[in-house]
């Protein structure tokens, strides 16, 4: 983290888990111990727990965030929810491009990139996701590959857009795996992507971009991974679910 440059920011992926009941409970749960967090804290819930979630996080530090968001402000998309849909509900976040919504839903860099433009286009805050499978780093592409899914992403977000822009390095390998990549391993494709957004948009962009780890985070490893300097918080699945271990993410981040 270099806090001097940067925002840190600890968001929970709740993926598709917790009813609205039991949503409301977690973040009823979460609220008292991330009060006076020294970090931006997010919880990016199912659309069917947004509404519950957005009246319990009131008069706290807790924002809310969507998992996807569809490229078209309305038409004949059914199942999509638009992201003028979620912004006129007071969702402030919503991640896109997640490893599991390019694997198992068809999403591509053209359409990360669409979403990623429509959702800032309606003043939304973007969670952008980029990372490699397995086998494409063993192949040794992981720096082109990551450099070239945020160049894609990105292809026509302004500069002044992109302080709405938060990118979470997710290697695929580590997601849901138990695995996750050393603090040193993160730090080095952070600083790839950091590299590549100097390249995009000039060095005070870069220095200013926050860019989350997002592999199997959780409350044993956060403190090494979050000390390195171009990790800039976590987008945190299973860990997000247990009130007390998100908790512990989120006290690491705000040393």
């Amino acid at each position: 983290m270099n806090k001097a440059l940067r925002k840190t920011v600890i968001a929970g992926n709740w993926k598709m888990n917790k009813t609205p009941s039991e949503a409301a409970a977690l973040i009823e749960e979460i609220k008292p111990l991330v009060k006076g967090a020294d970090c931006e804290v997010v919880v990016c819930v199912p659309f069917v727990d947004l509404h519950v979630a957005i009246e319990a996080v009131k008069e706290s530090n807790i924002k809310v965030g969507a998992q996807n968001c569809h490229f078209e402000r309305s038409g004949a998309f059914t199942g999509e929810i638009s992201p003028v849909m979620l912004k006129e509900m007071g969702v402030e976040y919503v991640i896109i491009g997640h490893s599991e919504r390019r694997t198992y839903f068809g999403e591509t860099d053209v359409t990360v990139n669409k979403r990623t433009l429509a959702a800032l286009n309606e003043g939304l805050k973007v969670i952008l996701c980029v990372g490699e499978y397995l086998e494409q780093r063993e192949q040794g592409i992981t720096e082109e590959l990551v450099a070239m899914q945020t160049k894609i992403a990105l292809q026509n977000v302004t500069e002044e857009q992109l302080k709405n822009v938060i990118i979470a390095y997710e290697p695929v390998w580590a997601i849901g795996t138990g695995k996750t990549a050393t603090a040193e391993q993160a730090n080095e494709v952070n600083g790839i992507i950091r590299a590549t957004i100097e390249k995009l948009y000039g060095k005070a962009a870069a220095d200013g971009i926050t860019i989350q780890y997002g592999g199997s985070m959780n409350a044993a490893n956060a403190t090494e991974l979050l000390a390195q300097p171009h990790v800039d918080g976590g987008l945190i699945g299973g860990a997000s679910l247990k009130a007390q271990d998100f908790a512990a993410i989120v006290k690491a981040a705000s040393v």
